[in-house]
């Protein structure tokens, strides 16, 4: 992530685009608003062994620089929300329990920060721990706004969506193309793939106000870009109204 801020500062930005950029620290915070960025996530393993290899720190002393970041982004007209990795899992300590998770929480809202993500950095969650965490935390901390950030590392991504929808989260983040993955986790994949998340959305019928076959053109110039096939189930096998509309071709060709 080094030269994430020439990347920023070479950006042709787009009004309505919310421009957000993951930190760990001040430096990166001050490197956000050099760049143009006005929204950071101040980002926190939850698990110690996880944030001690990542940053050689353990959880809650890494945050405490997290004071400095937001007097900065209160005096530079910012916004902030914040990132719990490893929420689900990790590759050197297992299981998260859930004490551990809300002790980060609760120094987040001591911070005033109300935005916060679940992340499932290593692909380790399954369905009915999503929903039974995901439970817990809106009837514990129904002042936060939850966010869930899956990848799709074990094929349990979308899965893991339902559930967490059926526990009352209805934000999630995606990649297109499904790009992404974590380099402290073995055999990582990308995050769950954007237009994967949309296609089921509204073969479900849930209204998500995004373009499904605009948000595949996007995929496939992500895959133009990096040079490779990647993890996208739907730039593979087409969306299923795609399969109705070949078979209906086929029957009047007949």
């Amino acid at each position: 992530m080094a030269d994430t801020d020439k990347l920023v500062s070479a950006m042709q930005k787009v009004d309505g685009v919310e421009y957000r950029a993951l930190v760990p620290n001040l430096k990166g915070v001050e490197r956000a608003f050099q760049s143009g960025i006005k929204k950071v996530k101040l980002t926190v393993s939850a698990s110690e062994a996880h944030c001690i290899n990542n940053f050689n720190k353990k959880p809650l002393e890494m945050m405490e620089g997290f004071n400095q970041c937001v007097e900065f982004v209160k005096k530079n007209g910012m916004e902030v929300s914040g990132a719990i990795s490893t929420s689900f899992g990790c590759p050197f300590q297992g299981r998260v329990p859930v004490e551990q998770i809300e002790k980060v929480v609760d120094r987040f809202l001591k911070l005033g920060i109300t935005e916060l993500s679940l992340s499932d950095t290593t692909g380790m969650a399954n369905p009915r721990q999503v929903y039974e965490l995901g439970r817990y935390m809106v009837k514990h901390y129904p002042q936060i706004r939850w966010v869930m950030h899956f990848h799709n590392t074990r094929d349990m991504a979308l899965a893991n969506i339902v559930m967490a929808m059926q526990a009352g989260i209805t934000v999630f983040d995606g990649a297109f193309a499904g790009l992404g993955g974590c380099p402290f986790a073995p055999g990582a994949s990308g995050n769950v793939a954007t237009e994967d998340i949309i296609h089921m959305l509204h073969e479900m019928g849930v209204c998500t106000g995004v373009n499904l076959l605009k948000a595949m053109d996007t995929a496939r110039l992500a895959q133009k870009l990096v040079g490779h096939v990647t993890d996208s189930s739907v730039l593979k096998a087409g969306r299923c109204a795609d399969l109705t509309k070949e078979k209906v071709k086929k029957q009047n060709w007949k």
